[in-house]
Protein backbone atom coordinates (compact mmCIF):
# COMPACT_ATOMS: atom_id res chain seq x y z
CA UNK A 1 0.00 0.00 0.00
CA UNK A 2 0.99 3.57 -0.15
CA UNK A 3 3.36 5.46 2.29
CA UNK A 4 1.99 7.01 5.61
CA UNK A 5 1.36 10.22 5.49
CA UNK A 6 3.58 12.51 7.86
CA UNK A 7 3.17 13.43 11.23
CA UNK A 8 1.92 17.51 11.66
CA UNK A 9 -0.80 19.52 13.10
CA UNK A 10 -4.61 18.51 12.24
CA UNK A 11 -5.60 20.64 9.60
CA UNK A 12 -8.85 23.37 10.00
CA UNK A 13 -12.28 21.87 8.59
CA UNK A 14 -12.12 25.05 6.60
CA UNK A 15 -9.09 25.06 5.15
CA UNK A 16 -7.83 28.75 6.10
CA UNK A 17 -4.37 29.49 6.10
CA UNK A 18 -2.38 31.95 8.61
CA UNK A 19 -2.13 35.64 7.52
CA UNK A 20 1.91 34.78 7.28
CA UNK A 21 1.29 32.94 3.95
CA UNK A 22 0.73 36.46 2.00
CA UNK A 23 4.31 37.75 2.47
CA UNK A 24 6.08 37.67 -0.67
CA UNK A 25 3.88 35.95 -2.16
CA UNK A 26 3.38 38.27 -5.56
CA UNK A 27 7.13 36.86 -5.75
CA UNK A 28 6.12 33.02 -5.54
CA UNK A 29 4.61 31.35 -9.28
CA UNK A 30 1.70 29.30 -8.50
CA UNK A 31 1.11 26.09 -9.76
CA UNK A 32 -1.43 23.36 -9.58
CA UNK A 33 -0.47 19.43 -8.87
CA UNK A 34 -3.59 17.07 -9.44
CA UNK A 35 -3.46 13.99 -8.21
CA UNK A 36 -4.95 10.64 -10.00
CA UNK A 37 -4.61 7.85 -7.95
CA UNK A 38 -5.72 5.08 -9.97
CA UNK A 39 -3.26 2.30 -11.35
CA UNK A 40 -4.78 -0.33 -13.48
CA UNK A 41 -1.92 -2.73 -11.88
CA UNK A 42 0.73 -2.12 -9.00
CA UNK A 43 4.03 -1.64 -9.80
CA UNK A 44 6.34 -3.97 -7.52
CA UNK A 45 8.70 -0.80 -6.55
CA UNK A 46 6.11 1.77 -6.05
CA UNK A 47 5.39 3.37 -3.01
CA UNK A 48 2.91 6.13 -4.11
CA UNK A 49 -0.32 7.04 -3.14
CA UNK A 50 -1.71 4.89 -5.57
CA UNK A 51 -5.19 2.61 -5.70
CA UNK A 52 -5.90 -0.24 -7.94
CA UNK A 53 -10.09 -1.19 -8.38
CA UNK A 54 -9.88 -3.76 -5.88
CA UNK A 55 -8.77 -1.26 -3.40
CA UNK A 56 -10.97 1.67 -4.18
CA UNK A 57 -13.24 0.56 -1.82
CA UNK A 58 -16.52 2.22 -2.92
CA UNK A 59 -14.60 5.15 -4.52
CA UNK A 60 -15.27 5.49 -8.00
CA UNK A 61 -12.86 6.83 -10.88
CA UNK A 62 -16.06 7.85 -12.82
CA UNK A 63 -16.57 10.48 -9.67
CA UNK A 64 -13.31 11.54 -9.70
CA UNK A 65 -13.29 14.83 -11.99
CA UNK A 66 -16.28 15.78 -10.15
CA UNK A 67 -14.98 15.67 -6.68
CA UNK A 68 -11.43 17.50 -8.04
CA UNK A 69 -13.07 20.26 -9.63
CA UNK A 70 -14.80 20.78 -6.27
CA UNK A 71 -11.61 20.89 -4.36
CA UNK A 72 -10.17 23.26 -7.03
CA UNK A 73 -13.04 26.02 -6.60
CA UNK A 74 -13.13 25.54 -2.73
CA UNK A 75 -8.86 26.19 -3.48
CA UNK A 76 -9.50 29.53 -4.67
CA UNK A 77 -12.03 30.45 -1.59
CA UNK A 78 -9.39 29.73 0.34
CA UNK A 79 -6.73 31.10 -0.87
CA UNK A 80 -8.66 34.34 -1.58
CA UNK A 81 -9.91 34.27 2.76
CA UNK A 82 -5.99 34.08 3.46
CA UNK A 83 -5.31 37.51 2.24
CA UNK A 84 -3.28 35.67 -1.13
CA UNK A 85 -3.02 38.16 -4.08
CA UNK A 86 -4.89 36.31 -7.05
CA UNK A 87 -1.91 34.88 -9.26
CA UNK A 88 -2.84 33.25 -12.10
CA UNK A 89 -1.01 29.54 -12.66
CA UNK A 90 2.05 29.27 -14.20
CA UNK A 91 2.17 25.67 -14.34
CA UNK A 92 -0.40 22.51 -13.74
CA UNK A 93 0.78 18.72 -13.70
CA UNK A 94 -1.69 15.67 -13.66
CA UNK A 95 0.13 13.35 -11.51
CA UNK A 96 -0.27 9.83 -10.27
CA UNK A 97 -1.04 6.82 -10.28
CA UNK A 98 -1.68 7.04 -14.12
CA UNK A 99 -4.02 10.54 -15.04
CA UNK A 100 -4.61 8.90 -19.03
CA UNK A 101 -6.78 6.33 -17.32
CA UNK A 102 -9.26 8.80 -16.88
CA UNK A 103 -11.16 9.57 -19.80
CA UNK A 104 -9.55 12.68 -21.82
CA UNK A 105 -12.39 15.17 -21.52
CA UNK A 106 -12.23 14.29 -17.84
CA UNK A 107 -8.83 15.51 -17.38
CA UNK A 108 -9.72 18.52 -20.09
CA UNK A 109 -12.62 19.20 -17.29
CA UNK A 110 -10.72 19.56 -14.29
CA UNK A 111 -8.19 22.03 -16.17
CA UNK A 112 -10.72 23.98 -17.21
CA UNK A 113 -11.69 24.51 -13.87
CA UNK A 114 -8.31 25.50 -12.55
CA UNK A 115 -8.76 28.20 -15.90
CA UNK A 116 -11.90 29.47 -14.37
CA UNK A 117 -10.81 29.39 -10.92
CA UNK A 118 -7.55 30.86 -11.17
CA UNK A 119 -6.29 31.90 -14.63
CA UNK A 120 -3.56 30.63 -16.75
CA UNK A 121 -0.65 32.82 -16.97
CA UNK A 122 -0.03 33.60 -21.07
CA UNK A 123 2.39 29.92 -22.23
CA UNK A 124 1.61 28.09 -19.26
CA UNK A 125 3.31 25.06 -19.21
CA UNK A 126 0.42 22.26 -19.02
CA UNK A 127 1.45 18.49 -18.59
CA UNK A 128 0.15 14.87 -17.81
CA UNK A 129 1.80 11.92 -17.00
CA UNK A 130 0.65 8.92 -18.88
CA UNK A 131 2.30 5.19 -19.13
CA UNK A 132 2.82 4.01 -22.77
CA UNK A 133 -0.05 1.49 -22.60
CA UNK A 134 -2.74 3.96 -21.29
CA UNK A 135 -3.48 6.17 -24.29
CA UNK A 136 -4.42 6.34 -27.94
CA UNK A 137 -4.18 9.08 -30.80
CA UNK A 138 -7.60 10.21 -30.19
CA UNK A 139 -6.62 10.89 -26.60
CA UNK A 140 -3.40 12.83 -26.93
CA UNK A 141 -5.32 15.12 -29.78
CA UNK A 142 -7.71 15.73 -27.47
CA UNK A 143 -5.47 16.48 -24.49
CA UNK A 144 -3.79 19.22 -26.70
CA UNK A 145 -7.09 20.35 -27.71
CA UNK A 146 -8.00 20.96 -24.27
CA UNK A 147 -5.18 22.95 -23.75
CA UNK A 148 -2.41 20.51 -22.51
CA UNK A 149 0.83 21.22 -23.80
CA UNK A 150 3.12 18.30 -22.51
CA UNK A 151 3.25 14.46 -21.78
CA UNK A 152 5.19 12.75 -19.53
CA UNK A 153 5.18 9.13 -20.04
CA UNK A 154 7.01 6.35 -17.85
CA UNK A 155 9.01 4.41 -20.78
CA UNK A 156 11.41 3.31 -17.23
CA UNK A 157 13.84 1.10 -19.12
CA UNK A 158 13.68 -0.02 -22.88
CA UNK A 159 14.31 -3.87 -21.79
CA UNK A 160 11.81 -6.51 -21.09
CA UNK A 161 13.49 -8.55 -18.33
CA UNK A 162 13.77 -4.88 -16.71
CA UNK A 163 10.10 -4.14 -17.08
CA UNK A 164 9.40 -7.47 -15.84
CA UNK A 165 11.34 -7.02 -12.62
CA UNK A 166 9.46 -3.23 -11.72
CA UNK A 167 6.10 -4.96 -12.39
CA UNK A 168 5.49 -2.66 -15.87
CA UNK A 169 3.19 -3.68 -18.34
CA UNK A 170 3.55 -2.40 -21.38
CA UNK A 171 5.33 -3.58 -24.37
CA UNK A 172 8.57 -1.26 -24.98
CA UNK A 173 7.95 -1.00 -28.78
CA UNK A 174 5.14 0.80 -28.52
CA UNK A 175 7.11 3.81 -27.05
CA UNK A 176 8.23 5.54 -30.73
CA UNK A 177 4.27 4.62 -31.56
CA UNK A 178 3.47 6.99 -28.85
CA UNK A 179 6.06 9.57 -28.88
CA UNK A 180 4.69 10.10 -32.47
CA UNK A 181 1.13 10.52 -31.60
CA UNK A 182 2.26 13.11 -29.11
CA UNK A 183 4.20 15.55 -31.34
CA UNK A 184 1.53 15.23 -34.22
CA UNK A 185 -0.89 16.28 -31.30
CA UNK A 186 1.41 19.15 -30.64
CA UNK A 187 2.58 18.54 -27.45
CA UNK A 188 5.90 18.29 -25.85
CA UNK A 189 7.52 15.00 -24.32
CA UNK A 190 9.39 13.93 -21.83
CA UNK A 191 10.62 10.45 -21.65
CA UNK A 192 11.06 8.91 -17.74
CA UNK A 193 13.76 6.37 -16.84
CA UNK A 194 14.55 4.51 -13.97
CA UNK A 195 18.12 3.11 -13.45
CA UNK A 196 19.65 0.41 -10.34
CA UNK A 197 16.51 -2.04 -11.16
CA UNK A 198 17.52 -5.55 -10.07
CA UNK A 199 19.08 -7.63 -12.79
CA UNK A 200 19.86 -4.55 -14.83
CA UNK A 201 23.36 -4.35 -16.32
CA UNK A 202 25.33 -1.35 -18.00
CA UNK A 203 24.48 -2.80 -21.56
CA UNK A 204 20.68 -3.10 -20.45
CA UNK A 205 21.15 0.89 -19.11
CA UNK A 206 23.08 1.76 -22.35
CA UNK A 207 20.40 0.30 -24.39
CA UNK A 208 17.35 2.53 -22.73
CA UNK A 209 19.12 5.97 -22.75
CA UNK A 210 20.32 5.01 -26.44
CA UNK A 211 16.57 3.86 -27.06
CA UNK A 212 15.75 7.24 -25.67
CA UNK A 213 18.20 9.68 -27.37
CA UNK A 214 16.77 7.88 -30.45
CA UNK A 215 13.10 9.38 -29.86
CA UNK A 216 14.64 12.58 -29.49
CA UNK A 217 12.30 14.02 -26.96
CA UNK A 218 12.32 17.40 -25.51
CA UNK A 219 12.82 16.58 -21.72
CA UNK A 220 14.72 13.41 -19.99
CA UNK A 221 14.07 12.35 -16.16
CA UNK A 222 16.02 9.23 -14.86
CA UNK A 223 16.31 8.26 -11.34
CA UNK A 224 17.63 6.05 -9.66
CA UNK A 225 15.41 3.19 -8.11
CA UNK A 226 14.74 3.73 -4.49
CA UNK A 227 13.95 0.25 -2.61
CA UNK A 228 11.03 1.62 -0.33
CA UNK A 229 9.67 -0.32 2.52
CA UNK A 230 6.63 -2.54 2.39
CA UNK A 231 6.55 -2.63 -1.40
CA UNK A 232 6.66 -6.06 -2.88
CA UNK A 233 10.41 -4.86 -4.50
CA UNK A 234 11.41 -4.78 -1.35
CA UNK A 235 9.99 -7.97 0.40
CA UNK A 236 11.38 -9.97 -2.77
CA UNK A 237 14.84 -8.79 -2.23
CA UNK A 238 14.16 -9.70 1.28
CA UNK A 239 13.71 -13.13 0.62
CA UNK A 240 16.60 -13.08 -1.77
CA UNK A 241 15.03 -13.33 -4.91
CA UNK A 242 16.41 -10.33 -6.30
CA UNK A 243 19.78 -8.34 -5.65
CA UNK A 244 19.68 -5.50 -3.84
CA UNK A 245 20.89 -2.16 -6.15
CA UNK A 246 24.61 -1.12 -6.25
CA UNK A 247 25.63 2.39 -5.07
CA UNK A 248 29.03 1.61 -7.21
CA UNK A 249 26.73 0.52 -10.52
CA UNK A 250 23.82 2.90 -10.21
CA UNK A 251 26.77 5.51 -10.07
CA UNK A 252 28.22 4.25 -13.35
CA UNK A 253 24.83 4.49 -14.88
CA UNK A 254 24.44 8.06 -14.23
CA UNK A 255 27.36 8.98 -14.97
CA UNK A 256 26.94 7.22 -18.43
CA UNK A 257 23.09 8.67 -19.10
CA UNK A 258 24.84 12.11 -18.75
CA UNK A 259 27.21 11.67 -20.93
CA UNK A 260 24.95 10.15 -23.77
CA UNK A 261 22.90 12.73 -23.34
CA UNK A 262 24.79 15.62 -23.27
CA UNK A 263 26.53 14.22 -26.58
CA UNK A 264 23.02 14.37 -27.89
CA UNK A 265 22.67 17.52 -27.01
CA UNK A 266 20.47 17.65 -23.50
CA UNK A 267 21.57 19.68 -20.74
CA UNK A 268 21.24 19.08 -17.06
CA UNK A 269 19.23 21.69 -15.16
CA UNK A 270 18.56 18.71 -12.11
CA UNK A 271 20.40 16.35 -10.97
CA UNK A 272 18.18 13.68 -12.57
CA UNK A 273 16.24 15.88 -15.44
CA UNK A 274 17.88 17.14 -18.76
CA UNK A 275 16.23 19.37 -21.08
CA UNK A 276 17.04 20.01 -24.64
CA UNK A 277 17.32 23.78 -24.07
CA UNK A 278 16.13 25.83 -21.26
CA UNK A 279 12.54 26.37 -22.61
CA UNK A 280 11.96 22.81 -22.34
CA UNK A 281 12.31 22.59 -18.87
CA UNK A 282 9.58 21.24 -16.93
CA UNK A 283 9.25 24.81 -14.69
CA UNK A 284 6.04 23.25 -12.42
CA UNK A 285 9.15 20.88 -10.96
CA UNK A 286 11.04 23.91 -10.70
CA UNK A 287 8.38 25.63 -8.79
CA UNK A 288 9.23 22.69 -6.30
CA UNK A 289 12.86 23.41 -6.27
CA UNK A 290 12.60 27.00 -6.34
CA UNK A 291 10.31 27.17 -3.13
CA UNK A 292 7.48 28.38 -5.02
CA UNK A 293 3.77 27.99 -4.17
CA UNK A 294 1.36 25.12 -5.30
CA UNK A 295 -1.68 23.66 -4.51
CA UNK A 296 -2.12 20.33 -4.46
CA UNK A 297 -5.54 18.54 -5.55
CA UNK A 298 -7.05 14.63 -4.79
CA UNK A 299 -6.04 12.09 -2.15
CA UNK A 300 -2.98 12.30 -0.45
CA UNK A 301 -1.57 15.22 -2.50
CA UNK A 302 0.40 17.60 -0.70
CA UNK A 303 0.67 21.90 -0.95
CA UNK A 304 2.76 24.45 -0.12
CA UNK A 305 1.79 27.94 0.26
CA UNK A 306 4.24 30.81 2.17
CA UNK A 307 5.53 28.17 4.24
CA UNK A 308 3.09 26.39 5.08
CA UNK A 309 2.45 22.70 4.28
CA UNK A 310 -0.30 20.64 4.09
CA UNK A 311 -2.01 17.04 2.53
CA UNK A 312 -5.10 15.37 2.14
CA UNK A 313 -6.70 12.33 3.40
CA UNK A 314 -5.08 9.54 1.64
CA UNK A 315 -7.74 6.84 0.69
CA UNK A 316 -10.18 8.03 -2.70
CA UNK A 317 -13.06 7.06 0.04
CA UNK A 318 -11.97 9.70 2.94
CA UNK A 319 -11.32 12.28 0.39
CA UNK A 320 -14.75 12.13 -1.08
CA UNK A 321 -16.40 12.04 2.00
CA UNK A 322 -14.59 15.09 2.97
CA UNK A 323 -15.29 16.71 -0.19
CA UNK A 324 -18.78 15.71 -0.53
CA UNK A 325 -19.68 17.44 2.87
CA UNK A 326 -17.82 20.73 2.06
CA UNK A 327 -15.02 20.30 4.68
CA UNK A 328 -11.36 20.80 3.38
CA UNK A 329 -9.61 17.44 2.25
CA UNK A 330 -6.64 18.59 4.09
CA UNK A 331 -5.72 16.34 7.68
CA UNK A 332 -2.92 17.91 8.31
CA UNK A 333 -0.36 20.42 8.14
CA UNK A 334 2.79 21.95 9.25
CA UNK A 335 3.90 25.64 9.40
CA UNK A 336 7.77 25.74 8.71
CA UNK A 337 9.83 27.60 10.74
CA UNK A 338 12.90 30.07 9.41
CA UNK A 339 15.43 27.01 10.12
CA UNK A 340 13.50 24.23 8.33
CA UNK A 341 12.77 26.73 5.68
CA UNK A 342 16.46 27.33 5.24
CA UNK A 343 17.51 23.89 5.22
CA UNK A 344 14.87 23.19 2.33
CA UNK A 345 16.25 26.12 0.73
CA UNK A 346 19.95 24.62 0.25
CA UNK A 347 18.65 21.12 -0.46
CA UNK A 348 16.44 22.06 -2.92
CA UNK A 349 18.74 25.12 -5.12
CA UNK A 350 21.66 23.08 -5.03
CA UNK A 351 20.52 20.36 -7.08
CA UNK A 352 19.66 22.76 -10.09
CA UNK A 353 21.65 24.01 -12.61
CA UNK A 354 20.85 27.33 -12.22
CA UNK A 355 22.47 26.99 -8.27
CA UNK A 356 23.22 28.60 -4.98
CA UNK A 357 23.67 32.31 -4.41
CA UNK A 358 26.36 31.20 -2.35
CA UNK A 359 26.07 35.07 -0.61
CA UNK A 360 22.75 33.56 0.78
CA UNK A 361 24.71 31.10 2.71
CA UNK A 362 25.19 31.03 6.44
CA UNK A 363 29.07 31.47 7.40
CA UNK A 364 29.38 27.82 7.52
CA UNK A 365 27.96 27.35 4.22
CA UNK A 366 30.02 29.87 2.49
CA UNK A 367 33.44 28.86 4.47
CA UNK A 368 32.85 24.90 3.09
CA UNK A 369 33.17 26.33 -0.84
CA UNK A 370 36.89 26.00 -1.02
CA UNK A 371 36.74 22.30 0.36
CA UNK A 372 33.93 21.48 -2.12
CA UNK A 373 35.85 23.21 -5.31
CA UNK A 374 39.07 21.07 -3.70
CA UNK A 375 37.08 18.30 -3.85
CA UNK A 376 35.99 18.40 -6.95
CA UNK A 377 32.16 18.60 -5.89
CA UNK A 378 31.20 22.54 -6.84
CA UNK A 379 31.84 24.10 -10.10
CA UNK A 380 35.04 26.66 -9.71
CA UNK A 381 34.28 29.01 -12.27
CA UNK A 382 30.42 29.39 -11.22
CA UNK A 383 31.77 29.41 -7.64
CA UNK A 384 33.99 32.62 -8.56
CA UNK A 385 31.45 34.26 -10.80
CA UNK A 386 29.00 33.62 -7.04
CA UNK A 387 27.06 30.58 -7.75
CA UNK A 388 27.45 27.43 -5.97
CA UNK A 389 26.77 24.92 -9.22
CA UNK A 390 27.61 21.35 -8.98
CA UNK A 391 29.87 18.93 -10.88
CA UNK A 392 28.90 15.76 -12.12
CA UNK A 393 30.33 14.42 -9.56
CA UNK A 394 28.95 16.74 -6.65
CA UNK A 395 25.78 15.13 -8.48
CA UNK A 396 26.51 11.99 -7.62
CA UNK A 397 27.34 13.19 -4.18
CA UNK A 398 24.81 16.00 -4.08
CA UNK A 399 23.16 14.97 0.03
CA UNK A 400 27.22 15.22 1.22
CA UNK A 401 27.39 18.41 -0.42
CA UNK A 402 24.23 19.60 1.57
CA UNK A 403 25.77 18.73 4.97
CA UNK A 404 28.53 20.22 4.74
CA UNK A 405 27.00 23.90 3.18
CA UNK A 406 24.60 23.01 6.32
CA UNK A 407 27.77 22.52 8.89
CA UNK A 408 26.25 19.21 9.25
Amino acid sequence: MASALPLGDPAPLDGLLPTSVAAGASDRAFGVYVHVPFCRVRCGYCDFNTYTSDELRGARQSDYADQAIAEVRMSRRVLEASALPSRPAATVFFGGGTPTLLPADDLVRMLGAVRDEFGLEPGAEVTTEANPDSVERDDLVRLAEGGFTRVSFGMQSAVPHVLAALDRTHDPERVPHVVRWARDAGLDVSLDLIYGTPGETLDDWRRSVETVVAEQPDHVSAYALIVEDGTKLARRIRRGELAEPSDDLEADMYELADELFAAAGYEWYEVSNWARGARHRSRHNLGYWRGDDWWGVGPGAHSHVGGVRWWNAKHPSAYADRVREGHSPAVGREVLDEQTRETERVLLRSRIRDGLEIATLHGDGRAAIAGLIADGLVDAKAALAGVLTLTRRGRLLADAVVRRLLGD
